[in-house]
């Protein structure tokens, strides 16, 4: 299951994770972002153990997601070192994800 981060959470869980991180930013009101949620779980399961899957709301952590520079919803920031190392916006398919996961690892 993909893990729920805050504001307070971020930094430990993300910046300092020694595994690559998936960060699916979005909103409990956002339509795309509803459907792309069984695709992050999926992943999430997947991965576990190799990839970090997070789940952010923009709404409740509006400063993590201008640090980052989410400026639209469903948006997926791929972290590696605790770096950002890519970023994808909008909904995806989930090909495009698996891709970018595995350009992480």
């Amino acid at each position: 299951m993909a893990k729920m981060l805050t504001s307070e959470t971020f930094d430990k869980e993300v910046t300092e994770s020694s595994l690559p991180v998936l960060v699916d930013f979005y909103a409990d009101w956002c339509g795309p972002c509803k459907a792309m949620s069984p695709v992050v779980e999926q992943l999430a399961a997947e991965y576990e153990g190799k990839v970090k899957v997070c789940k952010i709301n923009v709404d409740d952590s509006q400063d993590i997601a201008a640090r980052f520079g989410v400026m639209s919803i469903p948006t997926f920031i791929f972290f590696k070192d605790g770096k950002a190392a890519g970023k994808m916006v909008g909904m995806q398919d989930r090909g495009n994800l698996v891709r970018a996961i595995e350009s992480i690892q």
